[in-house]
């Protein structure tokens, strides 16, 4: 686990999603500012979209970019987009 002077270092640049119930063969692939979202079922991948769009909205409701915001910040919103 990385101190935190090391997490000080590093950016936080995007988010990937990987759904791994998918068993229809269909290929789901969803790329937003911060998300690159691969597979999962018709449900999964919806959820994972609507995630991906709560945290970006709440981002932009901070006023922030990525970059911007600090990764306990960026860890609040994803847990609370992930719960909504």
């Amino acid at each position: 686990m990385p101190d935190e002077k090391e997490l000080e270092k590093t950016e936080v640049v995007g988010f990937v999603g990987v759904g791994l119930d998918h068993e229809d063969g269909h290929q789901r692939l969803t790329r937003t500012q911060h998300f690159f979202l691969i597979g999962g079922s018709t449900e999964t991948h919806e959820r994972m979209q609507d995630t991906a769009i709560r945290f970006n909205e709440a981002l932009d409701d901070q006023g922030k970019r990525l970059s911007d915001a600090s990764h306990q910040e960026i860890i609040d919103l994803l847990r609370e987009a992930m719960e909504s």
